[in-house]
């Protein structure tokens, strides 16, 4: 399952709450996909997620970040 998230318009700490709280909500294999124009956010969010069983991947294009967190534990 792959859930997203629209966080465009949205400022940090704001997404970086979201995909938290969507984190505790998936399961092993799952992930959360978090759409931003923050240009932060993606540093934000792999700082956040860098001790947790998890690989963060990110992708940016026209000033729009797509940022995936795939839990794997």
């Amino acid at each position: 399952m792959n859930k997203q998230i629209d966080c465009v318009g949205e400022i940090c700490p704001v997404p970086l709450i979201k995909a938290q709280i969507q984190y505790k909500k998936i399961h092993h294999g799952d992930s959360i996909t978090i759409i931003t124009d923050h240009s932060c956010t993606s540093q934000n969010i792999k700082d956040a997620f860098s001790k947790l069983p998890c690989v963060v991947e990110v992708e940016e294009e026209n000033g729009i970040w797509e940022i995936t967190i795939k839990k794997f534990a």
